[in-house]
């Protein structure tokens, strides 16, 4: 099933996130982090050392798009939270993975089934 424009007008800026720029919003969803601690995060992840050249360029650039807030913890160290066009942004991308994804009764059950597992 392809795209339309109205599909992609309704997203609005997810679509323009990499998969490595969701991560972090998925991460900062649970809680505000420093930058280190979503680093280790991003490794548990994709299982690999994640370079502090790649992490924090992501990070400005979800700042820049209104996605994140970063503010100083102290000198050295900068906590990012995500905002609520953050929010946002993950939330309609779920919303648009789960409207391909649930196309029965028994996928709509496996999207209840994980939704409780974590609850």
């Amino acid at each position: 099933m392809s795209t339309t424009v109205a599909d992609t007008d309704e997203l609005g800026i997810a679509p323009e996130l990499s998969a490595f720029q969701q991560r972090i919003l998925a991460i900062l969803a649970e809680e505000a982090r420093y930058g280190l601690a979503i680093k280790r995060e991003l490794e548990a992840y994709y299982d690999s050392e994640i370079n502090h050249g790649r992490l924090y360029p992501n990070l400005d650039d979800l700042v820049e798009m209104g996605l994140v807030e970063k503010s100083e913890l102290d000198k050295r160290t900068n906590e990012y939270a995500l905002t609520e066009n953050g929010h946002d942004a993950i939330a309609k991308q779920l919303s648009w993975v789960f409207s391909r994804f649930v196309t029965d009764d028994s996928r709509a059950q496996e999207i209840k089934d994980l939704v409780n597992a974590v609850q």
